[in-house]
């Protein structure tokens, strides 16, 4: 047993000073508060891990090379349908190894990876024919980083429409081909399966109850009314709403999150909330691609549990996406205080959205994830521990543990040197070739 004394601890009731936290093997077996200082010491804040309930990690490479571009989300796809095409096992493989890198800088220890780079270039399978799959579980594990990798059926380019070139990669041909495939993937390690509806316009009606039946009680997320024009079009092909359509065929439940949420109408919500359905919300990429602010309070105060993801990681920081969920709504409704501290942390640590149901508190049983941040930056001198959500940025974590492994220490990554070098060798080698 290694016994912490955290100098400042983000416990369930709230933070409290001089933490003693007794970590025997991944677990932590006890938790005491205000107690003398022993052990190994850790300065500042120390949070539960942080959760990235949504992850493209392969978007990453995108990061500041679209930002001088007009648009909407419609035309940014174009790009990123590039870039996808020139990803293989051995490059997704490397990139990711150095965005989940990334993640672990930042305090993630979980990530939900919803992963639809099935196959190669123009649909050939791979000898392997879930080689991507492996070679994102195989980046995680060398990060660090523990994984859900949320296999994702991809069948159609839209409603009534065969994919196109660059999306004939996502495609299994249907829902129990994809299945197939899907239950054939069994990773090893700190690694989990889940399942993923892309959207209800690329999944038709008709296959999304085989995804639903295949994923049962694993985790199974949808991309969700994230834009106006598939709520229009799914309307007129289908008479009702994305939501509506996803509860009509059983694809909603308490083990389904629906990603983005931003564009619904109060029945949307309401059917959300009965079915138990949580939403997960990506702020930075959202506003990034300039999708809209979605109704996160009345989803909440409606029943429906909100947690986050950083997408397609334009910005990979858990305090960032965090405290944008309250700003958000600063300005959507022109008021504060819109959630309370407890609540973006509740968000922003539900790691049981993502499957990992055990992690996600600084509590006795919990998965031994302690994330200690700096409270005398230049961001965080002079703020009170709790303000941390609002003043910490990524640069501010100091430690990182995962299960009991320090993976972070003194801001340097422990399993990979130089992060940033592998990240910048790998999307420079993708964008010339």
């Amino acid at each position: 047993m290694t016994v912490y004394w955290c100098e400042y601890a983000w416990l369930p009731g709230g933070v409290a000073s001089a933490v003693r936290i007794d970590v025997d093997g991944s677990r932590i077996s006890s938790v005491t508060a205000d107690v003398p200082r022993e052990g190994v010491v850790l300065n500042g804040l120390t949070l539960p891990g942080f959760a990235n309930g949504h992850s493209h990690a392969f978007h990453r490479a995108l990061r500041g090379r679209t930002q001088h571009e007009r648009g909407t989300f419609w035309t940014w796809r174009e790009r990123m349908y590039t870039l996808a095409s020139r990803l293989d096992p051995d490059s997704y493989y490397r990139l990711a190894r150095g965005v989940y890198a990334e993640m672990v800088m930042a305090g993630y220890t979980s990530v939900g990876e919803f992963h639809y780079l099935h196959h190669a270039p123009g649909g050939t399978r791979y000898g392997d024919p879930n080689e991507m799959s492996a070679a994102l579980v195989r980046a995680a594990s060398d990060a660090g980083i523990r994984i859900t990798l949320l296999d994702t059926c991809y069948l159609s380019g839209g409603f009534g429409r065969e994919l196109d070139e660059y999306q004939a990669r996502f495609g299994d041909g249907d829902a129990h081909a994809w299945a197939e495939r899907a239950r054939s993937f069994v990773p090893q390690g700190n690694a989990r399966v889940g399942a993923a509806v892309h959207s209800v316009r690329a999944v038709p009606a008709e296959q999304l109850p085989v995804v639903a039946e295949w994923a049962r009680e694993r985790p199974l997320h949808v991309h969700l009314s994230e834009q106006r024009a598939e709520n229009a079009e799914c309307l007129s092909h289908y008479g009702r709403t994305p939501t509506a359509l996803l509860d009509e065929v059983g694809v909603l439940g308490a083990s389904t999150v629906a990603v983005h949420a931003t564009h619904l109408t109060g029945s949307d919500i309401g059917l959300l909330a009965d079915s138990r359905t949580r939403a997960c919300f990506c702020p930075t990429t959202e506003r990034d691609l300039g999708d809209g602010i979605g109704p996160a309070r009345e989803l909440l105060d409606a029943g429906v549990g909100l947690a986050l993801g950083s997408d397609s990681n334009a910005v990979v920081d858990a305090f960032e996406e965090t405290r944008a969920l309250e700003l958000n709504e600063r300005l959507a409704s022109q008021s504060r205080g819109r959630f309370s501290v407890a609540e973006l942390m509740a968000a922003a640590t539900d790691h049981d959205a993502i499957g990992w149901g055990e992690v996600g508190g600084l509590e006795a049983g919990a998965a031994a994830d302690l994330v200690t941040v700096d409270l005398g930056s230049v961001r965080t001198a002079g703020i009170e521990p709790s303000g941390a959500v609002f003043a910490a940025s990524a640069a501010d974590v100091v430690h990182v543990m995962i299960d009991g492994r320090r993976v972070v220490t003194g801001r340097a990554h422990e399993l990979i040197e130089s992060p940033e070098s592998v990240l910048a060798k790998e999307i420079e080698a993708l964008w010339h070739r």
